[in-house]
């Protein structure tokens, strides 16, 4: 039994070890990271969006208003109209990214919603789990 229950908390730790702390354990970082490979092209470095295509992320109240849609969002894209900060956007599809895991997802969201002035409160994996099975 002792044999046994050795090698499940090795491997528990190797899990929370690969997962739960991003990038040289810190997820702020790996958010950073994920968001200037998969988001910043669009939304800029600065979240600023393309005045009348893209919308902004920086400052925006759609962020708060549609929590519980974000991780879909991130995972599927998005079609069709949005008003963000008043402004009303119909131009542009976002595409989904759909190989991020959960964690990532996570961190990208925690990234978002800490940076530029957004002061949005801290999203947990459940949370992201929670959003995603509802648009599966």
């Amino acid at each position: 039994m002792g044999f046994k229950k050795n090698i499940f908390i090795v491997a528990a730790a190797a899990v929370a070890g690969a997962f739960g702390n991003g990038c040289d354990g810190n997820t702020y970082k790996q958010g950073a990271i994920l968001y200037t490979n998969f988001c910043a092209n669009c939304h800029m470095e600065t979240g600023e969006g393309l005045r009348g295509l893209i919308p902004p992320l920086a400052k925006s109240d759609y962020l708060a208003a549609h929590r519980a849609d974000l991780a879909c969002l991130i995972r599927n894209g998005q079609r069709g109209k949005i008003v963000v900060n008043g402004v009303e956007y119909n131009q542009q599809e976002m595409l989904g990214i759909k190989k991020l895991s959960d964690f990532e997802i996570t961190n990208v969201l925690n990234y978002i919603s800490t940076s530029w002035e957004n002061n949005a409160p801290i999203w947990t994996v459940d949370e992201v789990r929670a959003g995603l099975e509802k648009c599966q």
